[in-house]
């Protein structure tokens, strides 16, 4: 059963500013990545911790997957942002922020018993920021706003004026 969506313009305005806002945060911290040529993965998966430890461990050891895991997370990064901020194929996109965030999240998870490691931020258990906009993400893909008020409103509404 397909159900047309209509929402209300507070609805729109909260769904595109929760869109925007994460895009701008993916955008800027790819962004930093790209500008600071030293700037590598390596001390982020070396100091992993929890039941994935050793698959980010290995990672960094190995010049080929950290240079790989390097790209991915810049591009990834700049990419999904550049999507989210514009609203442009951002479906897709949304899917590759949740997978990017749950492996930051799996690198350093907040459960009871596990050492922080250097690089997590404030105390958690369970749910930490990488979670909430996992979350924040899984709503907009499934409450989209681009098809309103994004560059995917253009490709929408040829795809429905060709039918």
């Amino acid at each position: 059963m397909k159900i047309e969506k209509q929402y209300t313009t507070g609805q729109i305005i909260s769904l595109t500013t929760l869109r925007i806002l994460i895009g701008w945060h993916f955008l800027y911290e790819g962004l930093v990545k790209f500008y600071t040529p030293s700037w590598s993965a390596k001390s982020y998966l070396s100091g992993a911790v929890g039941p994935f430890e050793s698959f980010f461990h290995n990672m960094a050891q190995s010049a080929w997957q950290l240079k790989i895991a390097d790209l991915l997370n810049m591009w990834g990064l700049i990419l999904i942002g550049l999507s989210l901020f514009c609203g442009f194929l951002s479906k897709p996109f949304k899917i590759f922020g949740i997978l990017l965030l749950l492996m930051y999240y799996l690198a350093y998870p907040p459960f009871f018993g596990i050492g922080p490691g250097m690089h997590v931020e404030g105390s958690y258990w369970i749910v930490n920021k990488n979670l909430i906009e996992m979350a924040a993400l899984l709503v907009l893909l499934f409450f989209p706003s681009s098809d309103v008020t994004g560059i995917d409103r253009f490709f929408n509404n040829n795809r429905k004026s060709k039918l």
